[in-house]
Parts: C-alpha cells; structure tokens; sequence
C-alpha cells in the first residue's frame, strides 16, 4: 500500500464519520464509516509498512475539525488543542489494536479494539477534561428514528451497533478479497451473510416498532419558553442588565394574560363531596405555568443571599401578576467566602478577608411558594469553565498566566428545581453542556424528574453545526429518559422535544422568539435510568480481559525467548 493511498482511505474514513453530525437523518453512514480504516491498517500490517499511526491520526484529526470547527468561535487556542488531542487518543487506540494483533489471532484483536474504543469513550464522560461530543452513538443525534432502543442502552448502545456492523462488513470483505470465502461450507457462508444483514437491519427494525408503539403520558403541564436573542460577545456592552430584565419582562408580557390575586384567590371554598362540584372549583385554579429562561441570564447571582439580586426582585414581583407561574433561569453565581488564607484552589480573591467561588447556576421561583431553589451545573466545558486539576494548575495560572483560567465550582451530584404548585411539579435544570452527559442526566430523573430542562446559551459558537448538533443531542435524553424537554437558548434553538425525540415546536437561529405550548410529564423509568450505562460497564471489564491476556502472552513470549 502506498502513502497515497494509505492517505486516502484515512480521509475517507473522516468524511464518512463526519456525515452524521453535519446531514440530518444520515446517521446510517457511520454503520460502513470505518471501513477505511480497517482497510488501512490491515493493508499496511500485510504489506509490513509503518506509520499506522499517523495515518489514524491524521483521519480523526479531520474529522475532529470538520465536525467540531465551531470550538474556535469561543475559544481558538482551546479548539485547536481539543481537536488534535481528542484525535491522538482516538488513534492511540487504534495503534494499540495494530500491536495486539501480533499476540492476539482471529477475532480477538477486533473485540479488543472495540471494547477499548468503549471503554475509553465510557471513561471519558468522567475523565477530568471530558468532551465526549464526538462519542461513536451521538452519530444517530439527528437519526432518532433509527435508535429509540436507546431507552435500555444509552448512548454506548449506538456506539457497539456501529463497531458491530462495521467489523461485520469489514470481515465478509476480507473474506471475498482474500478468498477464503471459497473455503467456507454453505451453511457457514449463509449464517455469515444473515448475521451481518441482522446485525444491520434488526436495530432499525425494534427502533420502528418502539416508535409506532411508543404512548406519551397524558399529564400536561404548561411552558413558556424565552429566547431573548442577546449577542454572547457583546451582551453587557449592549445591554445593562435592568435593560435584558426589561426585555424577558415584555416577552412574558406579551404572551400572558395577567391573573391578579384578587382573581386567584376568588375561587370558592366547596365543602362537598360531589364530584362534579369538586371539578368545577379545581378549574377556576390556573394550571401551573413553567417559564424558562437561558443559561447564564443574569448576572451577578450573590450567595448565599439570591434573593437580593436585582433581577429576583424585578421578577417576583412581575410574577405577582402570574401567581400560578413559576420562572427557572441561568445565572452566573458567586459565592461569598469569609477567610483569612484562600480557602480553595477555585477561590479568587474579592479584597482582604473575603474571596469568592464563581457557579453557572440555575434557579427557579414564583410569587407564592416563599423559597428559591438554585442548582450550580456540575458537567464544565474545560479551559473555558474550569480549570482541571486545579490545585496544580490553578498556582500555574496565578504566578505565570495573571488569573485568566476559568474556576467555576459545580454540586457534586444533580439535584432538581420545581414548578411550584401543589404539589410541586420536579425538573431536571440541566446546564447546556451537561445535556450531553447521559449518565449524569438520568440521575436526575432517579431523583424524581417528571420533565428535562435544557437552558443554554449556542451563540457563541456562531451560525455552524454546534448548536444544531447541541440541540439534536437533548433528542437523544428524551428517548433515554423518556422525559418530554423543554430547551430555552439565549438564541437559536429553543424547542419542545417530545418523549421520542421528535422536535414538536422550535424558534429560529438569531431571532427574539417565544414559545408557548405544553409538555408530557412522565413518572415511569426506563431500562437505562434505572440500570445506567450496562453496555459501557459490560465493555470496560472485556477491555481489561483482553488487555490482560494481551499482557501475559508478551511475558510468555519473552521468557520463552529467554530459554
């Protein structure tokens, strides 16, 4: 094999795992997407060429950049360093199955590299700088249709559906190119042939029988959905914030009928036991009301006194007019701490004795429930919210950098926020990033989430594929969680994503829009929230098998050598 080929078949490879993130409705490209690099690295072991490596390398850079150029809109240096590096771990796990191949014979070398390729993508979720945007299942994001099945596995599930299919294709080819197809009897020729076609088509198939088959739950709860339509980069040169309360403040205005006290309260008092009667009165209390506005919309949030900020004041008192509305917002917090000495690594100082943390939060209240709820986002985008290892890092930034490395602190696990009422009406308050994290979301369902919340803030990464991928990703933890979403962007896209992933209502790119509709609540928990990420945990422990076994006949080659 020459190096142009050996070129060639490395882009393709990039082209075809690109497809998915980039065409909506094409992620059945990724079942054939690595052809080419199986192709490579067989053809240059056969050949005894060297340089697998950077072949891989140079492939899943491209890809890295055709799929994920946006970055650099927010952070250049940080894009260019996420790029390169997420594609030299990808490789790395493509150079170690081109070593095992020499110790491990038959399948083994193609179950080690797939349980390692998940294995890795599992541990990167949690990893301290984790950005598993590019993980092989969210290929399917803009392919709903095709993986509804995701309600057992997660994500992973998709990621093993396309190694699975891909090594299928990949040995009939070897197969027939080889001729060893000739050797095989028919039965052995049929049950190949029928196995790969299985392993193509039977996901697509269970996927369509969820989807015709798939009920919504019919407990509607009420939402109003802002897309206030700031410009990120010059948000506050713009814009005071008494001037973005005043137009969130007209949005809500515009789109509601105000329902004084004076009329709430006027419901009458029934001491009955007739049903009818008992209805009558329940319909002239207004149905709970869930307004959502986007990440990071006021700021500074000071803790632990949230109640003294000047858009809480503004807003509870707007909502006096809505008593059965409830607002949860974002909101760029600050934690005051008293202390001599830093008292963290993520603190920073505000003047002698005081320091303080910074959180991207949320928080939610209303008129009438007497408390305010605030959950600080625990799922950071490295480099541009945190800092990893920050107590190594963070001395480095304070001596040589001036203090320019982002330190927000996040909750150590989910908790939720309410549309008040009564009861009260649990939500998940997921942060923008976080809606990629699947594990970490279902936790908040396990915590009792009857509906999932997206607020986030797409426009800085400009009018590109991010935030349409970022969108279809909260496609994905609907049909894990089977939780209908409801997705608040500063701007571009907001939408109502149903309990099967489909987008029943959403806004434009760069316009001030409102969306006002219902969502499905939902009690019940699938296989996947109650069980989590089996296939990942299933392909960790295999990895290890195999790497253990891949160790041991080194040692047993060399001592053999030895004697």
């Amino acid at each position: 094999m020459n190096v142009r080929s050996a070129i060639a078949l490395s882009l393709c490879s990039a082209i075809l795992l690109s497809v998915p993130f980039l065409v909506p409705g094409a992620g059945f490209v990724a079942l054939v997407a690595l052809l080419p690099m199986l192709s490579l690295e067989r053809g240059l072991a056969r050949d005894g060429r060297k340089g697998f490596f950077l072949y891989a390398w140079l492939g899943f850079t491209v890809w890295n950049f055709i799929t994920t150029f946006w970055v650099c809109n927010a952070t250049l240096g940080g894009g260019i360093f996420t790029g390169f590096a997420n594609a030299f771990k990808m490789a790395l796990i493509f150079q170690l199955f081109h070593w095992s191949r020499r110790r491990l014979s038959g399948v083994l070398p193609y179950l080690f590299l797939t349980s390692m390729w998940i294995a890795w993508e599992k541990i990167y979720y949690v990893s301290p700088i984790p950005w598993p945007w590019l993980v092989f299942g969210n290929s399917f994001a803009g392919s709903i249709h095709l993986v509804q099945w995701y309600e057992w596995t997660g994500v992973l599930g998709g990621s093993l559906w396309i190694w699975a299919s891909n090594l299928g294709l990949f040995g009939l080819m070897v197969a027939f190119s080889e001729r060893s197809w000739l050797q095989w009897n028919r039965k052995a020729r049929i049950a190949s042939v029928v196995a790969v076609f299985l392993t193509l088509t039977l996901p697509m198939a269970v996927s369509a029988v969820l989807w015709s088959r798939y009920q919504e739950t019919q407990e509607p709860l009420d939402v109003l959905i802002t897309q206030p339509d700031f410009d990120p980069y010059m948000k506050f040169e713009l814009y005071t914030q008494s001037q973005q309360n005043e137009v969130l403040d007209s949005m809500i205005r515009a789109n509601l009928q105000p329902v004084r006290r004076s009329q709430a309260q006027a419901a009458p008092v029934v001491a009955t036991s007739d049903s009818a009667a008992l209805a009558a009165a329940a319909d002239t209390t207004p149905a709970p009301l869930l307004i959502l506005a986007p990440e990071t919309f006021t700021s500074p949030l000071w803790l632990p006194d949230p109640a003294d900020n000047e858009t809480v004041i503004h807003f509870a008192r707007l909502l006096e007019d809505y008593p059965s509305a409830t607002l949860l917002m974002g909101a760029s917090a600050y934690t005051r701490i008293s202390k001599i000495s830093r008292p963290s690594a993520t603190a920073r100082p505000l003047r002698y004795g005081l320091w303080y943390e910074s959180h991207n939060s949320a928080l939610s209240f209303n008129a009438d429930a007497g408390r305010l709820d605030i959950y600080h986002k625990s799922r950071l985008v490295p480099a541009t919210e945190s800092t990893p290892f920050p107590s190594l890092l963070g001395k480095f930034d304070d001596e040589v950098l001036g203090g320019v490395m982002a330190r927000c602190v996040g909750q150590k696990e989910p908790s939720l926020l309410y549309c008040y009422g009564n009861p009260d009406i649990p939500v998940a308050p997921i942060i923008c990033y976080e809606s990629i994290f699947g594990d970490y979301c279902r936790e908040f369902v396990l915590k009792g989430a009857r509906a999932l919340c997206v607020i986030t803030n797409d426009a800085w990464w400009g009018d590109t594929p991010g935030y349409r991928q970022h969108l279809d990703f909260a496609r994905l933890r609907a049909v894990e969680m089977r939780r209908d979403v409801a997705r608040s962007a500063n701007t571009g896209i907001s939408a109502i994503i149903n309990q099967r992933g489909e987008i029943v209502a959403r806004t434009s790119w760069w316009q001030r829009e409102v969306l006002r509709g219902q969502i499905q609540l939902n009690d019940a928990q699938t296989f996947f929230v109650r069980h989590g990420d089996i296939t990942g945990r299933v392909c960790t422990f295999l990895f290890l098998l195999l790497l253990a076994l891949w160790v041991v006949r080194m040692a047993t080659s060399k001592l053999s050598r030895v004697r």
